[in-house]
């Protein structure tokens, strides 16, 4: 007898429809279990043989067939335990095959019967939505598959309660989509660092318009404080981008307790991390740490530390918003729509311009040590700021900092403002802006154009970090309510370009107090 129960099967983060087909026929026993399994998917087998046993369901004792078609796509993972299962179960005539029509399964099965959670589930629960099917998964990932809406979903503990329930009227529940952000999720809160407020700006502005930053600074200045306070000040993350997220991190296995994601994904990969860890590869294919960032923030602590090789690796997603991966005739699609938020020190001991401490790095050391980012990738970060070393009057001092509630509201309302100038299918966010949206958001003022022929000209800036500090600008312009851009918007934007203002031809002098830039007489 032959029947079919639907499964899925990964490929990048997205799902692909499975059929697994189970053939019991007369003859000697044996079981072949064919259509390109990986190790875990043919050491199924044993797995559900033991499975049935312990839960009161008899093994054929026929010749058994089993194929995970279409053929020609790889499969691997545990998840194909509980489909198998119940595919033999139908062909043997043990479950009416009607109860598993029109359902989509995914589980491991432990060795009693238990139905074990899998990874990928959000993926699978997609592909069943868009297939007009319901879907069936362990009980630990009910939730997550509860997090695509109108998704009719059914959990199982054990195979036998499994079986018996799949007759049961209103099994599957339809889902309720994602959670949105709690203030649990908010983590550590922008009221721990002390002073640094030209850093803090920078931050607000990074946030509000969605911008790569870089801190400069001597250790112990609280660059890695900075930066791991910036989810906190970033919006919650709509239902969307909740699932385009959750399902990154079902696929890598990394979800905590199954919960869809609130709010946005905060990674901090050491510096030894590999090209594959960073964007993804491997074989079969994972997502790396820029595509578990996505729609959040991948920060790099020690950025020149990094291999030139990684950081290389990382020019294309940030222009892309997306890795491709091809390994071995396989290849895979990554989301990859992080903000990039990097620290360094100034020189190799961290003290050059440190009025307490004295540098003794030459020149040339400070050169090799910078030289270790590249120049377009440096071109690829819209703010680079200076963090001065701390000030421990203002450490010791009681006087409350802003909380990062206060400054999430400012962002939330910058970000409003870039929600009404978009359109449907066009970015919303000011870092995403290109071409004629660029145009239309930022029209130039009178005297603009002389004063960005001046910067290109004597930083010989490129029409990257141009576009780039128009963006800038346009996000300081709604930071401050105001629908056009200023004189004093573009020279603050131009003043966070330069890496260094050291030089014989430097850009006209910026005041450099926190807040908006004026350009000296």
């Amino acid at each position: 007898m032959l029947a079919t129960v639907l499964t899925a099967a990964l490929s990048g983060v997205d799902g692909r429809l499975i059929h697994v087909e189970a053939d019991v026929t007369p003859g000697l026993p044996h079981t072949q279990l064919v259509g390109l399994p990986d190790a875990a998917v043919r050491e199924s087998k044993e797995r559900v043989h033991a499975a049935l046993r312990h839960s009161g369901f008899e093994w054929p004792v026929s010749r058994i067939t089993l194929n995970l078609a279409p053929a020609e796509l790889p499969k691997e993972g545990s998840g194909f335990d509980l489909p198998i299962a119940l595919a033999l179960l139908a062909a043997s005539g043990q479950v009416p095959a009607r109860s598993l029509a029109g359902n989509l399964f995914l589980g491991e099965l432990s060795l009693d019967g238990a139905v074990r959670s899998v990874r990928g589930v959000l993926s699978a629960a997609l592909l069943a939505r868009e297939r007009g099917l319901g879907i069936v998964v362990p009980a630990a990932n009910g939730a997550e598959a509860g997090s695509v809406r109108d998704l009719p979903v059914g959990c199982a503990t054990t195979l036998r309660e499994l079986v018996a329930s799949l007759a049961t009227p209103g099994f599957l529940a339809p889902g309720e989509g994602p959670a949105v952000g709690s203030e649990a999720d908010v983590g550590p809160d922008l009221a721990d660092v002390k002073g640094q407020p030209a850093a803090r700006r920078a931050l607000e502005i990074a946030a509000a318009g969605g911008h790569n930053l870089l801190l400069i600074g001597p250790p112990g200045a609280g660059k890695t404080m900075l930066a791991r306070r910036l989810p906190g000040i970033l919006p919650p993350l709509s239902p969307e981008e909740s699932i385009e997220a959750t399902r990154i991190h079902s696929v890598a296995g990394l979800l905590r307790d199954g919960r869809p994601l609130g709010r946005a994904p905060f990674r901090a990969p050491h510096h030894t991390v590999s090209d594959v860890g960073l964007v993804g590869g491997g074989n079969p294919p994972r997502p790396g740490e820029a595509s578990l960032a996505h729609r959040g923030v991948l920060f790099l602590d020690e950025l020149p530390e990094f291999r030139r090789s990684a950081l290389e690796s990382l020019r294309q997603p940030l222009e892309d918003r997306w890795v491709t991966v091809v390994r071995a005739g396989r290849s895979a699609t990554f989301p990859a729509a992080f903000q990039l938020v990097a620290s360094m020190n100034p020189c190799p001991c961290g003290h050059a311009g440190d009025p307490e401490r004295s540098c003794g790095c030459t020149s040339s050391d400070v050169r090799r040590y910078r030289g270790r980012v590249s120049g377009p990738l440096l071109d690829r970060i819209d703010l680079h700021v200076r963090v001065p070393p701390a000030d421990l009057s203002r450490i010791t001092h009681d006087a409350p900092e802003e909380r990062s509630a206060d400054v999430a509201a400012r962002v939330a309302a910058a970000r409003e403002r870039q929600a009404a100038r978009g359109e449907a299918g066009r970015p919303l966010r000011n870092a995403d802006l290109a071409g004629r949206d660029l145009r239309r958001a930022c029209p130039l003022p009178a005297g603009a154009r002389a004063v960005l022929a001046e910067a290109l000209r004597r930083r010989g800036l490129s029409a990257r970090a141009l576009h780039r500090v128009l963006r800038v600008a346009r996000t300081l312009a709604d930071l401050e309510g105001v629908d056009s851009l200023g004189l004093t918007h573009l020279a603050e934007a131009l003043r966070y370009r330069v890496l260094s203002e050291e030089g014989p031809n430097p850009l006209p002098r910026l005041d450099t107090k926190p807040g908006p830039a004026r350009i000296a007489e």
